[in-house]
C-alpha cells in the first residue's frame, strides 16, 4: 500500500490517463481499430531522443559547455544571463526536461561558489521558463512539439513559421527577466572547465544527428531505431534503458483515451463545438489542470488547427507548476538544495509565469 501510495503521488498524469483509457474501453470494447490510435512514430522518436539525450549527458557534454561558458562571466548578472540563456537554447534540441535536469543543479553548485546563493530562486524560476518556451521553436524541443508535428503533418518550414514569432519574444522576456539580478562581481572564480568523454561524445552527437534526420522525415524511424539498437548494445547497453518509460506509457494511455474518445460521435461533436475558434485558449487552460503534453494528445482528434493548439500547450506551458510537467523538475531540484524555502519559490514561480503568460498570450492575440 505504501508502493502504491508513493507512485500515485509521483505519477499523477500516468495513473490519470490509465483510468481514463479503461474507462473509455466500456463504451468502445477493444478491437482492431485500438492499434491505429497509437502513434508508434512518434513513440519510437521520443524514446530515441530521451536515450540520446541521456547519453550526452552522461558523456559530460552539457556540463563542459555550461561551465566554459559561465568561466568567462564576471558578475552576478552576466552569469545569471548565461545560466538561463544555457537553458532557452539547449531545450530546443535537447528538450525541456532534459536541459533543467542538466542545468538548475549547475545553477546550485555555481551560485554556491561564487556566494549568491541568494540570487538561485529567481534563477532557477527564469531557466524553468526558458526552457518551456525555448523548447519551443522545434519539433524535439518537448514531447507535444514532437507529437504535433508528427500527428498533423507539418512541414519543417510551416513548424518554425508557427513556433519563430513566439519564440524571439520568448527569448526577449527572459533576457529581460535577469535585469532583477544585481550588477556585482562574483566573490570566486570557476577554475578550469572539465572535460566531456571523446568517444561517448563522437557516438551520441552522431546518433543525434540520425534522430534529426528521422524527426524532418529524411530517415525511415524504424531505421533510426535499429541502428540506435544496434550502436548501444555493441558500445553503451545500459544507456538503452534510460529514457523515461512512464512518459511513453501516459502517451499510449491517452492514445487509447482519445481514439475512444473520436469514435464517440456525441462527445466528438460537442468537443469539436466546444474548440471551434477557441482552440488557444482551450489548450492553454486545459494545459493548467492536466499540463501541456496530455492536453496536446486529447485535443488534437478534435480540430485541424495546428497553429491555435501548437502555440496554446507551448504557451499553456506556463503558469501553474503542473501545467509543464518539467516544472515540477526545477521544483523538486531546487527543494533538494541547501536552504531551500519552496513556499517562497512558488510565489516567485507563479509571479514570473503569470506575467509571461499574460504578455505573450497579449502578444498572441495581436500577431
Amino acid at each position: 500500500m505504501t508502493k502504491l501510495k508513493a507512485f500515485l503521488k509521483k505519477e499523477p498524469i500516468l495513473v490519470i490517463a490509465a483510468l481514463a483509457a479503461l474507462a473509455s474501453c466500456f463504451f468502445v470494447p477493444p478491437d482492431r481499430a485500438y492499434i491505429g490510435y497509437i502513434d508508434f512514430r512518434t513513440l519510437a522518436l521520443l524514446y530515441a531522443l530521451m536515450v540520446v539525450s541521456a547519453g550526452l549527458r552522461k558523456a559530460g557534454t552539457f556540463e563542459a559547455l555550461a561551465h566554459l561558458l559561465c568561466r568567462r562571466t564576471s558578475g552576478a548578472r552576466a552569469l545569471g544571463v548565461t545560466l538561463v540563456a544555457l537553458t532557452f537554447f539547449s531545450s530546443m534540441l535537447i528538450t525541456n526536461d532534459v536541459a533543467l535536469l542538466t542545468f538548475v543543479p549547475f545553477a546550485v553548485v555555481l551560485l554556491g561558489l561564487t556566494g549568491r546563493g541568494q540570487d538561485l530562486i529567481l534563477v532557477v524560476v527564469l531557466q524553468t521558463a526558458a526552457a518551456n518556451l525555448g523548447s519551443m521553436l522545434t519539433p524535439v524541443g518537448n514531447p507535444q512539439n514532437l507529437y504535433l508535428y508528427s500527428y498533423y503533418g507539418l512541414s519543417a518550414l510551416d513548424f518554425f513559421r508557427i513556433t519563430a514569432p513566439m519564440w524571439a519574444l520568448s527569448l526577449l522576456l527572459c533576457l529581460l527577466g535577469c535585469l532583477a539580478l544585481p550588477r556585482i562581481k562574483l566573490a570566486a572564480p570557476l577554475g578550469e572547465a572539465p572535460k566531456p568523454e571523446k568517444k561517448l561524445l563522437w557516438l551520441y552527437l552522431g546518433l543525434f544527428v540520425l534522430c534529426l534526420l528521422s524527426v524532418f522525415r529524411l530517415l525511415p524511424w524504424p531505421v533510426l531505431l535499429g541502428v540506435l539498437a544496434l550502436a548501444l548494445l555493441i558500445l553503451d547497453r545500459k544507456t538503452l534503458l534510460q529514457a523515461d518509460f512512464l512518459l511513453l506509457a501516459t502517451f499510449v494511455a491517452f492514445f487509447v483515451f482519445a481514439g475512444n474518445l473520436a469514435r464517440m460521435e456525441a462527445v466528438e461533436a460537442l468537443l469539436r463545438r466546444l474548440l471551434a475558434g477557441r482552440e488557444y485558449w482551450t489548450a492553454l487552460l486545459a494545459s493548467q489542470v492536466i499540463s501541456n503534453v496530455p492536453a496536446a494528445l486529447l485535443l488534437s482528434g478534435f480540430t485541424e488547427e495546428a497553429r491555435e493548439l501548437l502555440l496554446g500547450v507551448d504557451v499553456g506551458g506556463l503558469g501553474t507548476p503542473i501545467a509543464s510537467l518539467a516544472s515540477l523538475i526545477s521544483l523538486k531540484l531546487y527543494s533538494r538544495s541547501p536552504g531551500a524555502k519552496p513556499g517562497k519559490f512558488l510565489m516567485v514561480f507563479l509571479l514570473v509565469n503569470v506575467l509571461l503568460l499574460a504578455l505573450l498570450s497579449a502578444a498572441k492575440l495581436a500577431l
